[in-house]
């Protein structure tokens, strides 16, 4: 009788395991891997929005710098646009003179980089369109 008892205060104890045992492992577990691929989710937004940014900053330069050069240049300015944007890490995807209406579009794009891991995006791109200042003619008036 005695050992009877001993067992049962043994069992009462935590001698035994009940169907939860280790539960709290499991979830803690699934919580870091929760963590973990919020946070990679969280860069590789942030790697594209950065991307996207530079490539919208390229075009703009590019194209300010083509439209500067637009009636200069037989190019119209496509090479000084690629040396721009060239210099500000990006690639000059196309660059489109419009004699008519003295405007240069183009398009850059920059790689997406310093992603965590592998995933199969393209370049951001990024297009704009410039054309060169004109300043109102204003004629003198003769009374003054």
């Amino acid at each position: 009788m005695a050992g009877l008892i001993a067992g049962r205060i043994r069992t009462a104890a935590g001698g035994g395991r009940g169907a939860d045992a280790g539960s709290a492992t499991v979830w803690l577990l699934a919580l870091a891997v929760l963590g973990c691929s919020v946070f990679t989710a969280t860069l590789a937004v942030g790697a594209v929005v950065a991307a996207r940014h530079r490539a919208e900053s390229a075009a703009d330069l590019a194209a300010l710098a083509a439209a500067d050069r637009l009636l200069l240049d037989s190019d119209g300015g496509c090479l000084r646009a690629a040396g721009i944007a060239a210099a500000q890490g990006a690639g000059l995807a196309s660059c489109a003179v419009d004699r008519e209406e003295d405007a240069v579009e183009v398009v850059a794009e920059v790689p997406v980089g310093g992603l965590p891991v592998r995933l199969p995006l393209g370049p951001a791109r990024a297009r704009a369109r410039a054309g060169p200042v004109r300043a109102p003619v204003i004629a003198a008036e003769e009374g003054s």
